[in-house]
């Protein structure tokens, strides 16, 4: 049993993907290629936004969006403390100081009450000025835009949508990588879209962002990339990649959503009350990036972990240490006290083999192992 089976997806559209290949193989055309222009549009068209701009991968994709708004040294960035590490990680490559915030209990995102004291707390003293929140779209489920969106603007502060883990889902008919002043995405394969390497995209409302960011992903090129009017980065995406894309995008569109969907209701139906299962609010949907369940322990987590690690079950334990622990921002000095939902689920959490291609048979094993663990350890 695979995390998430790639080899199936593959299978299912293997004539599609090997036809994708081999036409970019014929012209050879593996740099800016007619079919990565073509991707773009076809994904701005499916977001519902004017402008998309892809690169080498996800976190340059955010690291260029910090290159086109200025973000540097005295700024302040917002970040979820339960995320991955890169959505820190290029705010202090900006020059810029990430502060950290606890996350909501039900849906694992940012928590805007928390968000509105930390900036409340850090213009208060007056030693950073507070410029970019990035909100993460976690598991496949996007976050509460309709409550950051306000205390940014209230606070004069740009929104950053990292919709890495968030693609395909929606909130009130709305796609994710639609919300904030730019958002971003990644093509990490394991990712709801993910490519056969590393990929990434950006995406705006606005001309004039979208040119300059065009601008920093080829070496800060003007008219050509002979020409360079600015200090910019090599991140294309490979027409390889684009190519291929285009085809997983469709597959997206025409069944896998659905069949991810089928699979989280076969998973919620069995095993609700055993363990606590992902939250959908209303008016949302999921993409489920992962199935990740919440155990009432680390003694529970780590007994369903190795149950099914010793039955060939994968599992991930995913950010099993919050951001502010991450020994990289040690020098900032963030105080646990600060982050108690964070520190819960980096001990309590797991995520469960998922994917529209996770078979009926497959799923039934994984639910009768994990009830399986659970019974040894709670019956002591």
């Amino acid at each position: 049993m695979r995390f998430r089976d790639l080899q199936a997806q593959y299978s299912r559209h293997k004539d599609a993907i090997d036809t994708a290949i081999q036409t970019v193989l014929d012209h050879t055309e593996f740099i800016n290629g007619h079919e990565v222009a073509a991707f773009e549009k076809h994904m701005a068209q499916y977001v519902g936004v004017k402008h998309c701009v892809t690169c080498a991968n996800g976190t340059e994709a955010m690291t260029l969006v910090m290159m086109a708004w200025g973000i540097g040294a005295g700024d302040a960035v917002f970040v979820p403390d339960y995320t991955f590490f890169a959505s820190g990680e290029i705010v202090s490559y900006a020059g810029a100081t990430p502060v950290f915030v606890d996350i909501d209990p039900v849906t694992f995102n940012l928590d805007p009450d928390r968000l509105e004291e930390a900036i409340q707390k850090v213009k208060a003293e007056g030693k950073l000025k507070p410029k970019v929140v990035i909100a993460v779209d976690l598991f496949g489920l996007v976050a509460d835009y309709s409550r950051i969106e306000p205390i940014a603007e209230r606070h004069g502060l740009r929104v950053l949508e990292d919709g890495a883990q968030g693609f395909g889902s929606t909130y009130n008919g709305r796609k994710a990588c639609s919300f904030g002043d730019i958002a971003t995405t990644s093509f990490f394969p394991a990712k709801p879209l993910g490519c056969y390497g590393d990929g990434g995209a950006i995406f705006t409302n606005d001309a004039a962002t979208a040119e300059l960011i065009n601008s920093f992903r080829v070496h800060g090129k003007g008219a050509d990339k002979y020409d360079n009017v600015r200090i910019g980065l090599n991140s294309r995406l490979d027409t390889l990649q684009a190519a291929i894309l285009d085809v997983k995008l469709q597959a997206l569109i025409d069944h896998e959503l659905d069949d991810v969907s089928a699979v989280a209701r076969r998973y919620d139906a069995a095993l609700k009350g055993h363990v606590i299962i992902p939250v959908i609010p209303q008016g949302y949907t999921s993409s489920y990036a992962q199935y990740t369940i919440q155990l009432n322990s680390r003694t529970e987590r780590d007994a369903v972990v190795n149950h099914l690690k010793a039955n060939d079950i994968p599992t991930m334990v995913y950010f099993p240490k919050p951001m502010h622990r991450q020994l990289a921002f040690r020098e900032l000095a963030f105080d646990d006290r600060d982050f108690p939902v964070a520190l819960r689920m980096s001990e309590t959490v797991v995520s469960l083999p998922m994917g529209p291609y996770l078979t009926i048979a497959d799923q039934d094993r994984v639910v009768a192992h994990v009830l399986e663990a659970l019974r040894t350890v709670r019956q002591g």
